[in-house]
Order: structure tokens, then sequence, then C-alpha cells
């Protein structure tokens, strides 16, 4: 049994405030503009993972007042023919915001796929513009799970200037634009991978911990800094994640769980990022 001392970051109650807020906004400008916002999703193939992804999105669409667009399109896809229909989805007024559901085959250039995202509609922070955004610190959508980690540490009131933060993981949509959201409010950002030498010894620097390496129970609790706070943004088969919960979360002061720590923040910001989008596109953007 757990002597757990930390207390847990509840993404699923935060997230539900985010949808309902999401949802109260969605209202107002259909009511305003007669306009309702829209999320177009695009899926290459029948992968069982990602098209039941795709469903609970659509699901959660409805919920926050959101239509949605679905393209379906045959796993035998080129990148050109992808690279079109993304293209007419930038290009359509009636959409404001696009997912291209990954991974999408390894015949396709993903990142010419991405680039095919009018910068406009990136809700999911995908695009090389939405990177730079990111890292210049400028207007534009955040990839979407780093933008629920950050809003976690909000609610939560974690000070981040001048806190030592790791980041264990350096993928394009998770790992680099959570450092770089981090280095944005004032953390010294540490960026950790699978080459990185005595990764314990970086660990236990960490005031905050984001591991995001994909490794189940990769991050063990010894290795926490005592009062840490560990956001754990791994999903492993067997829902746990990267983190060793249960060891960790007697050091830890705050901890997320996996199922119902991050991953419940990512589509509240994919569908928060949408009407964001909805509203500059429709002129009702209110400094947002």
């Amino acid at each position: 049994m757990s002597t757990s001392t930390a207390r847990l970051m509840d993404g699923t109650a935060l997230a539900r405030r985010t949808v309902e807020e999401t949802a109260a906004r969605a209202a107002d400008i259909t009511r305003r503009t007669g306009t309702t916002p829209c999320l177009a999703t695009v899926l290459v193939g029948a992968d069982p993972a990602s098209v039941t992804y795709v469903k609970m999105k659509q699901n959660r669409c409805a919920k926050a007042g959101i239509r949605s667009r679905h393209v379906e399109l045959p796993a035998e896809t080129t990148t050109e023919e992808l690279v079109a229909a993304i293209t007419a989805l930038s290009e359509d007024p009636e959409v404001h915001g696009i997912l291209l559901q990954h991974p999408v085959g390894p015949h396709i250039d993903e990142r010419a796929a991405f680039e095919a995202i009018a910068p406009e509609k990136d809700v999911d922070g995908v695009t090389m513009a939405s990177f730079a955004a990111m890292g210049f610190g400028l207007p534009g959508f955040v990839s979407c799970t780093p933008g629920g980690i950050m809003r976690l540490l909000d609610a939560y009131d974690v000070e981040t200037s001048g806190k030592r933060a790791v980041v264990v993981g350096r993928s394009a949509i998770l790992g680099k634009p959570a450092g770089l959201l981090l280095l944005g409010r004032d953390a010294t950002v540490t960026y950790c991978h699978s080459r990185t030498t005595d990764l314990s010894a970086a660990v236990r620097e960490a005031d905050i911990l984001v591991a995001a390496v994909g490794k189940p129970r990769f991050i063990k609790g010894e290795d926490i800094k005592p009062g840490a706070v560990v956001i754990d943004a791994g999903y492993n088969p067997g829902n746990v994640g990267d983190v060793d919960f249960d060891s960790a979360a007697e050091r830890a002061s705050l901890i997320t769980p996996v199922p119902g720590g991050v991953g419940p923040m990512t589509i509240a910001v994919l569908l928060a990022q949408t009407v964001d989008a909805a509203e500059r596109q429709l002129g009702l953007d209110l400094g947002r």
C-alpha cells in the first residue's frame, strides 16, 4: 500500500471545467454570428486506436458545442493527396480548426502534411509556425499536451520562475514544446532523453519534472527530489505512466495520476483552441 503524501493533480476535473467554459464560449459565438465553431479531423487508414481516438474527439466536440467534420482517407493515400485534402480544409472558411490524426503511415511525409495546415487553423499546435510561436512567446496555438500541462501547473499554483524543470523526452509535439513553454515562464530547463548520461542525477535536480519518454515506470521514486512537482505525460499498456507512481508519490508534493492527469487536458486544450481559432477568424478575438 502506498504511503503517498503527494497531492493529486486532477486533470479530469480541470478538463471538465475547461470544456464547460469552452462550451459557453462556443454558444456565444453561435448566438452572435450564426456560425458554429468547426473542427475538421483527418484520418488516413483505419488503425483501430486512431479510429477510437477520433470518435472520442468528435464526441467531446459535440459536448462543447463544436461542429465536427470528418475526412477519412484510405490507407494507400499518397502525401500529395493528403496535402491536397488538408489544403482544401485550410481554405474552407467554414472550418476553423484542423486536426490530422497521426501516425499517418510510413509512406507519407507527415511533416509535409502538417505544414499544409494553415497556421490560424493549427489548433493541435503541430506546424513549424506554431512551434516558432511557442519558442518566441508570440500569439499562436500551443501543442495540446504541453498546453494542458501548463494549465495544470497554473490550476495548482505551481511557481515556475527560477525553478529547475527537467523534461525527459524530446518529441516535437510534447517534450520539446513543453520545455519551451516552461522556459517562457522563466524556469531553468534541462532536456533529457535516451542518451542522457546519468539521467538519475538530472532528475534529482528537478523542482518540476515532466516525464514524456514513452517507457512504463521509467522514472523511479528514489530519484524524485523531495517536494518536486511530477507531471507524468506518459501512457503505456496497462494504464501506467512513465513514472513509478507509488514510489514517486511518497516524495513529490504534487503528482499527476495516469490515467486522469495529463490525458484529459490534451483534448480540453484542443477544444479550447478550436474556439479561440473561431473567435479570431470571425473577428471576435478578445485578446486571447
